[in-house]
């Protein structure tokens, strides 16, 4: 199993370091690049979710991406995106229905439908000492 750890302080553009690794990684399992920049959005929507609503005393995002399968056969990738806020409860978040978001005066709150969208698979776990949120793309 190959994996690489980041964290990453919470600052502008933070996210980017974040998009590159998925990018040297999923080419490293040669990941089609249509997957690769579905991951890479992925990503981003991750981080930036946890940096924006975290309120993470430590100001710190951890992003781990593992490689699944075998050394030889590689299948996919897990990214692991775990920061140590005040959590959320998932399921209390609502769908974004694009009639209203596009009235709305604020058009944000689209994160998590898109990273539901963009990968094969998502757990999200979160309690009042943080969220993680997992994600997994396959090749």
């Amino acid at each position: 199993m190959q994996e690489i750890t980041l964290t990453l302080p919470m600052l502008p553009d933070m996210e980017l370091t974040a998009s590159k690794t998925a990018c040297a990684m999923g080419e490293h399992i040669r990941m089609s690049p249509d997957k690769i920049d579905e991951m890479r959005m992925a990503v981003v929507e991750a981080c930036i979710n946890a940096f924006e609503h975290s309120k993470a005393r430590d100001q710190k995002v951890k992003v781990i991406f593992t490689i699944l399968g075998q050394h030889d056969d590689p299948q996919g990738i897990e990214i692991t995106v775990r920061d140590e806020g005040i959590g959320f409860e998932p399921d209390s978040v609502a769908v974004p229905e694009i009639e209203e978001k596009l009235r709305a005066p604020r058009k944000r709150g689209w994160g998590l439908k898109i990273i539901h969208g963009l990968v094969d698979d998502v757990q999200i776990r979160s309690d009042p000492k943080g969220t993680t949120v997992v994600m997994r793309k396959m090749r």
